[in-house]
């Protein structure tokens, strides 16, 4: 029989998780508690499993616990767990790509053991995700008694394990951010250059795309040293001065981005012509 699964927050990444675990009866969905007893009702006809409870208290014992709820309430959600359960002997896990299992500190010592899964996913429709969960990356750390259960258990709702240092787990969500809010950021910033030369945003969009898709697919492919190209990859300093210069004149701030990234590049650029040697 599927291990009990017992939800504390089903936002939409809990929610996600548990209609793949139930719908693939990895794990049995049990008890669902958010902030309130219509959320989740909400979230158990979701998930298309589960008993909506509005109080810690209501939930019954669990093999598996997750904690779906915002980073700044995992530390207080494990303690108020870890006063209300007998724990002993359970596993429970966290989502945050941002905090490491060592949040769940109160819980280990209640003898629960202890690990944060995070699927490195955009989970803005939950519903989408969870139809086409198979291949997603998950960043785990934790109890290696935890990953011994949990780790399975995503693998076969198609997860792709990735085992991170949870010293470093960080660096290792900022990573998510300069891959997708920067990389966002970084483009705002073209297609606003391209409006002030004069060209339309619709125009401008359609400019940026070929230029962002290649370099993408080169970077994937080629790795990012081998991938750059542009001025400073060429060593034309005076280009890059002009541009600077034009830029910072036009908008100061994005013009201190220009400086900030072109510093950068000017590292990789060393990288890829030591790479060429």
């Amino acid at each position: 029989m599927a291990a009990t699964l017992n939800l504390i927050g089903a936002g939409h990444v809990g929610r996600a998780l548990g209609r793949v675990f139930a719908a693939r009866g990895v794990l049995a969905v049990q008890d669902v508690l958010t902030r309130s007893l219509v959320s989740a009702q909400a979230a158990a006809g979701f998930i298309g499993a589960g008993r909506a409870v509005d109080d810690i208290a209501a939930l019954r014992p669990a093999g598996v616990w997750m904690l779906a709820v915002p980073d700044d309430r995992i530390g207080s959600s494990a303690a108020a767990l870890a006063r209300s359960q007998d724990l002993r002997g359970a596993v429970v896990f966290h989502c945050s790509g941002a905090k490491a299992s060592g949040e769940l500190a109160p819980l280990r010592a209640a003898g629960a053991q202890v690990a944060s899964m995070h699927p490195v996913r955009s989970f803005a429709d939950p519903a989408a995700v969870a139809a086409a969960f198979d291949g997603t990356f998950c960043g785990v750390e934790g109890d290696d008694a935890a990953l011994a259960q949990l780790v399975p258990a995503f693998e076969a709702i198609g997860a792709r394990i990735v085992h991170i240092d949870a010293g470093a787990k960080t660096v290792y969500h900022a990573a998510s951010v300069f891959a997708s809010n920067y990389l966002v950021m970084v483009l705002d910033a073209a297609l606003r250059a391209y409006q002030a030369a004069g060209i339309p945003e619709p125009v401008a969009r359609e400019l940026v795309g070929p230029l962002a898709g290649e370099s993408l697919a080169n970077v994937l492919r080629l790795g990012a040293a081998r991938a750059l190209s542009g001025p400073i990859a060429r060593g034309d300093e005076d280009t890059v001065a002009r541009q600077q210069g034009a830029v910072g004149a036009w908008d100061g701030a994005t013009g201190a981005l220009y400086a900030a990234m072109a510093e950068a590049t000017r590292a990789l650029a060393r990288r890829k012509h030591e790479g060429e040697t």
